[in-house]
């Protein structure tokens, strides 16, 4: 048991560090946001397709919503990749667990806890400071967009809590293949470079196809606080390639905002898992 679960927490690990090549591999691939989303999604759609073998398609409300926005989410984070630092689109993606909290009450009439008006004020706090820093610097385009899509990605967690009896994989696949359609419309008659091409595969099999079945198979044996630990290796890893590959970084008060979102997120984490443990024990 004790080597299952290590062997989890090295899939979560390596998960991490495959999502965290996200913005160096999109800064090097030179194509419109759309292309590299539809060419990835090709990509991608293989590499799960052949891992689920036969895949269930339900169609419900819960798989469709899920698998839009989760089109939705990826399309959204390459763009905002293209338009704005790699640092202030990932951390602003990570937005998404207070995002989750506030849908969860409309939509599955869940409580709001205090730590979660806390966190939402805190990364308030920190959107600003971001915001701030790129007034005049042309990049407010793409925080915006980033945090739309951490609203997207909280809709496909609100989405695969409706499935939990299901097969979450195969909700994930559905969206590759939806990107994949939309994107082909964008890809006629695109050249690509050989640089473009090779970013592409390794962008659709190891740092969105692999990474996810790592993920998906990982979390069976990692409680929920353990893996959202593990997982914030991505945004903190992000940044880093970004930098020392191109010299890209964030400005002093979007740096200081992302600090603050990065740690709001991870106390907000783990007073909520002791939170439901202690409930649990009651």
């Amino acid at each position: 048991m004790k080597d299952i679960h290590k062997k989890s927490v090295l899939y979560i690990i390596l998960s991490a560090v495959l999502l965290s090549t996200g913005g160096v591999l999109l800064k090097y691939v030179d194509l419109k946001p759309m292309e590299i989303a539809g060419a990835r999604a090709i990509v991608s759609s293989i590499v799960v397709f052949a891992y689920v073998k036969k895949p269930k398609f339900t169609f419900s409300k819960a798989q469709v919503a899920g698998a839009i926005s989760y089109s939705m989410m990826v399309i959204g984070f390459i763009a905002a990749n293209k338009l704005t630092t790699a640092a202030n689109a990932i951390v602003l993606q990570y937005t998404a667990p207070i995002w989750v909290a506030i849908l969860s009450y409309f939509i599955l009439k869940e409580k709001i806890h205090y730590y979660d008006v806390m966190s939402i004020v805190f990364i308030i706090v920190g959107m600003v400071l971001v915001f701030f820093d790129d007034v005049g610097g042309g990049n407010i385009k793409g925080d915006i967009i980033a945090i739309i899509s951490g609203i997207f990605l909280a809709i496909v967690t609100i989405s695969l809590r409706f499935q939990k009896d299901e097969s979450p994989v195969e909700t994930t696949l559905l969206g590759h293949l939806l990107t994949a359609f939309i994107g082909i419309f964008f890809l006629w008659g695109v050249h690509f470079s050989l640089t473009d091409l090779i970013g592409i595969l390794l962008l659709g099999i190891f740092q969105l196809g692999i990474s996810y079945i790592l993920y998906s198979e990982a979390i069976k044996h990692v409680n929920a606080i353990e893996a959202s630990v593990l997982m914030f290796i991505e945004p903190i890893l992000n940044p880093v390639w970004v930098y020392l590959a191109f010299g890209e970084k964030p400005g002093s008060l979007a740096l200081i905002g992302c600090l603050i979102v990065l740690a709001t997120i991870l106390v907000r984490s783990v007073i909520a898992s002791r939170a439901n443990r202690q409930d649990i024990i009651n």
